[in-house]
């Protein structure tokens, strides 16, 4: 089985690529994100990392709304909860965020 993990702590360090985090260890060896730790506790095994899991495309406006921050310019943009930066293009009007994730097998 596949399984898509969020990881829980990639918010706290959003500008470190995923696949780096991913790999980051504990001093007992076990993975650093509690998720990640979890999934690999129960007999899971990292798979891969991809910055781009998922996309969410919006509007200046709209992505000012829903993270609170004024945008004012083009550029990337750290925001609260978001585990990668957000890529503004106000002459476009649009946003662009890709969700990273991480993929843990599991045997059946």
């Amino acid at each position: 089985m596949l399984v898509p993990v969020r990881p829980t702590w990639k918010d706290r360090y959003p500008l470190v690529p995923i696949e780096r985090y991913a790999a980051w260890t504990r001093d007992d060896a076990t993975p650093f994100d509690p998720w990640i730790r979890t999934q690999v506790g129960a007999g899971g095994t990292v798979a891969a990392a991809s910055a781009r899991s998922s996309r969410i495309t919006g509007t200046v406006l709209e992505w000012e709304r829903w993270t609170g921050l004024a945008l004012p310019e083009d550029g990337e943009y750290v925001f609260p909860g978001g585990p990668a930066p957000l890529r503004v293009d106000r002459a476009r009007d649009v946003a662009v965020y890709w969700e990273p994730g991480v993929w843990i097998t599991h045997r059946a």
